[in-house]
This record gives structure tokens, sequence and C-alpha cells, in this order.
């Protein structure tokens, strides 16, 4: 018992540190996002929770922000990192736990579309209600402010609804729908030797 125990904490551990390396290999989406970056740091999220269940996919998650907070530190006074976690916990936690459910393709496919569409939920709802309000309180800005930066590279952005309709929601949506993609293509081959590692 132990011994199964070691080797989930292991996996977790070392699926988070995979979840950060990949955090590098990100790319910024300004005509969508300004404040945003793409990464695939969710793609080794997704599949260790399919492995090692839900408290294991926040093993994932806290290790990863851990390890940036760590080597890269914060340069948003942690407000990026709290909604890195969210939006993390708001994308893997329903896929896994529908796909706990219903271990078949069909069940995979319907868990990435539930994460996918709560987690574009949650980004809205903590975009505008908690974490761009954290941010503009600790730099000092206001709404006007972040309109403008954001209206400077999309010239449909000039309120906070049109933010959330340009920006927020096509970001996450598509940031979303290639992650689950890439999951599903190469889950059943990467999760083969992966689990083996924990017997």
């Amino acid at each position: 018992m132990q011994n199964i125990k070691f080797h989930r904490l292991t996996m977790a551990a070392m699926m988070g540190a995979v979840a950060f390396v990949l955090m590098y290999f990100s790319f910024s989406v300004p005509v969508l996002s300004p404040f945003a970056e793409f990464e695939a740091s969710s793609l080794a999220e997704l599949i260790g929770g399919f492995i090692l269940g839900p408290v294991g996919a926040i093993e994932i998650i806290t290790v990863k922000i851990l390890l940036k907070l760590v080597f890269k530190g914060s340069s948003s006074m942690l407000t990026g990192e709290i909604q890195a976690f969210l939006l993390s916990a708001a994308y893997v936690l329903p896929a896994v736990l529908y796909y706990r459910r219903h271990r078949t393709k069909q069940g995979a496919v319907r868990g990435l579309v539930l994460g996918s569409v709560t987690s574009v939920v949650v980004a809205v709802f903590t975009n505008v209600f908690l974490i761009f309000p954290a941010y503009m309180y600790l730099y000092n800005m206001d709404w006007d402010a972040i309109v403008a930066i954001c209206s400077a590279v999309n010239s449909n952005i000039h309120s906070v609804a049109t933010m959330v309709v340009f920006s927020i929601i096509p970001f996450n949506v598509i940031s979303r729908t290639v992650i689950s993609l890439v999951t599903f293509l190469v889950y059943k081959k990467i999760s083969v030797p992966l689990k083996k590692l924990m017997k």
C-alpha cells in the first residue's frame, strides 16, 4: 500500500514537472488576449489526471505552479498564478471526474468538452470579478486602462463586455480545443508506459 502511494506521488510530481516544462513552449496571441499566453501545460495535467484521478490532478497543478514561482517568479503579484490554478482546475477536474465514470472514447470526448466549457465559463467570471479587479487594485489601474490595453491590439474591444466577447471567450475556447484534441489523440499511447511506471 505504501509502495503504491509512493509511486502515485512520484507520478504526480513528475507530471507536475512536465507541465512546468511545457509552460516554456508558449506564445502570446495578442489579438485575442494581450494578458495571456497559449501554453501546453494542461496536456500533462489532463493525462496525469486521467491516470491518477482528481486528487492527482490537483497535485500536478500545484507542483506546476510552485515550480513556476520558484524558477520564474511572478510578474503579476500572484494574480496570474492564482488564475492559472483556477482555470487548470476548472478544466481538468470536470474532464477527469467524467472520464472516471465513463472510461470509453466517447466518455473521454464528453469529459474534455465538459472541462472546456466549464473552464471558459470560469475564465469569464474570474477575470471580470476576481483576477482583473485584484490586478487593478495592486497596480493602481482601472477598467478603462485594461480595456485600452486590449483595444490597442483589437479594435473591436471598447468595453468590459466586448473584452469578454472578443478576448476572454475566444482565447480560452481555442486554447482548450487545441489541448483537448491533442490529449484525445495521444492519451492512450502515453498512458500505457506511464501506468507501468506506477506498478
